[in-house]
């Protein structure tokens, strides 16, 4: 990653169902072109499937091809600097600390509900990304929304 550039920071949000690779890749290529130029970190939540690990293998991909792209983890349990408490609680804590450090732009991967622990009527968006989401437009940072 290059010094002395602020980077653009690119906050990732999303189901752990999402399995849309092309729209990530898509809104990611598209980020690169509004960072005018600057590195781009692309900020996401670890989780181990959906758009997290999607936007995570993505990034590292562009990496490898040049792209002053680089990954920015935040895990909800076993983050290096957080305690974010127990699951389930973990994950709103951890996206108020993403959202905190600020980005440039961020993206929502927004699918279906499908947490067995859910007594909500369905159909309804996933809880975890509409909440990161809600949290990064009450910081002022812009949203762009991807529905499944």
């Amino acid at each position: 990653m290059e010094t002395g550039v602020k980077p653009y920071r690119l906050l990732v949000t999303g189901s752990r169902n999402w399995d849309d690779i092309t729209t990530i890749a898509a809104a990611i290529e598209q980020a690169l072109i509004d960072s005018g130029g600057r590195p781009v970190i692309v900020v996401h939540g670890a989780c181990p499937s959906g758009a997290d690990r999607h936007a995570d293998h993505y990034a590292r991909w562009l990496r490898g091809r040049g792209c002053s792209v680089d990954v920015e983890q935040h895990p909800a349990q076993g983050h290096p600097t957080e305690d974010f408490g127990p699951w389930p609680e973990c994950g709103p804590f951890r996206n108020k600390h993403m959202v905190s450090l600020g980005a440039d732009a961020c993206l929502a991967f927004i699918g279906p509900c499908t947490s067995p622990r859910c007594h909500r009527p369905r159909p309804h968006p996933s809880h975890g990304a509409s909440h990161c989401a809600h949290l990064a437009e009450q910081a002022g940072i812009p949203v762009r929304r991807f529905t499944a």
